[in-house]
């Protein structure tokens, strides 16, 4: 996707435009529960917001402990890289603070996506608000 800038910070910077998408990926068209969608933990992560145009199309959170979460891409914006553009975001900033490796839960759906970026499943699919999910890890010694 073409004019596609990246931001990285705390939840007061970029917690407003990152609450939309997730509103709009997760409340609205998934029809997870709001309260899943955010959390005390969103205070002390790193936030990435990708913007097209000025508006916010993406967004994903790295948690202290190495844990991924949230990303979530608008329709518009998918199968453009968007999403790939904010997960090598994460990657970086992981790295960059010595991170060793990082987990996530992804939904069923996505799993072929964090494979494509060097992640793979550790044990079995479980259901959180609703929704099919598995773990995922990468290690970052090679990054």
């Amino acid at each position: 996707m073409r004019s596609v800038t990246i931001a990285a910070g705390d939840w007061g910077k970029l917690g407003a435009d990152a609450a939309r998408v997730r509103e709009a990926v997760f409340v609205r068209e998934l029809q997870i529960a709001a309260p899943f969608v955010s959390d005390e933990a969103d205070s002390d992560a790193l936030h990435v917001v990708a913007y097209a145009h000025g508006d916010a199309v993406a967004a994903a959170r790295l948690l202290p402990n190495g844990a991924v979460g949230r990303l979530a891409v608008l329709p518009s914006a998918r199968r453009m890289g968007v999403g790939s553009l904010v997960l090598r975001a994460l990657i970086e900033h992981a790295a960059h603070r010595g991170d060793a490796c990082l987990r996530l839960y992804a939904q069923h759906e996505a799993v072929p996506f964090y494979l494509r970026h060097g992640f793979s499943t550790v044990g079995a699919p479980f259901y959180e608000a609703g929704v099919e999910h598995i773990e995922m890890m990468k290690s970052l010694d090679a990054v």
